[in-house]
């Protein structure tokens, strides 16, 4: 496999995808073209998403064609050099994706070596499962397994402490909530600015900042990150 996991496609007042401009343009070959997925959209249509990250990959000499206006969705994803899921709500992502009959097809292509790009919803779906999304249920999907790619859960977005003057429950209880549920899972909290790099079976963790990422596990609770290289991740 050949993942790019970013957390976010923003970090403080950079402009979109800027703090990831490097990772990508090492990740994905020179001229590449490549299927954009636009699903987890909501809020925005997928002409408009489209066209956002499409300003942004060709300035970097990439070209973007999006999956919604594709006539044969399967097909498309046969013939992509790179896949490209952005953000959003990750129970939209996954419903439309089940609606298409797409996630198999995807599966197959990554498992064949073509690059997989991903950032917030986009890195969510190639966990077992969406459990571990901070979105809403806007919409009820089939069920909860996705991509299944890895042995792992990821949260996105992940921020450590509590906001003052907040009494819900902090993320880390959210995510202590899932183990205590799940036992036998992992999850990993990427802090805005990180990023998981998967090449066959090596897994490393970037980052642009100083911000933690951290490992959570039942009996074990939140293990900051401490070595770039969790190839070890893959045989939980």
């Amino acid at each position: 496999m050949n993942l790019l996991l970013l957390s976010s496609s923003k970090t403080d007042s950079d402009d979109y995808l800027i703090h990831a401009e490097s990772f990508i343009k090492s990740f994905l070959a020179k001229s590449c073209h490549c299927l954009f997925i636009p699903f987890a959209g909501v809020t925005i249509n997928y002409d408009e998403y489209t066209l956002k990250v499409s300003q942004v990959f060709e300035q970097w000499g990439f070209t973007i064609e999006s999956i919604h206006l594709s006539e044969n969705m399967p097909q498309s994803i046969e013939k992509a050099e790179a896949i490209i899921v952005g953000g959003g709500n990750t129970f939209h992502l996954l419903s439309q994706l089940q609606q298409y009959n797409l996630i198999d097809v995807i599966r197959k292509k990554i498992m064949q070596g073509v690059p997989y790009l991903g950032w917030s919803a986009g890195s969510n779906i190639v966990s077992p499962g969406i459990y571990t999304t901070n979105d809403m249920p806007v919409i009820q999907p089939e069920s909860f397994k996705a991509l299944n790619l890895l042995p792992f859960q990821i949260n996105p977005h992940y921020i450590d402490g509590n906001p003052p003057g907040h009494q819900g429950e902090t993320r880390e209880d959210r995510l202590l909530e899932f183990l205590q549920i799940n036992q036998t899972q992992k999850v990993i909290a990427l802090p805005e600015g990180s990023a998981l790099r998967i090449n066959d079976n090596q897994i490393t963790f970037c980052k642009t900042n100083n911000l933690a990422g951290y490992v959570f596990e039942y009996g074990k609770g939140k293990q900051p990150i401490q070595e770039t290289d969790l190839t070890c991740l893959l045989n939980v």
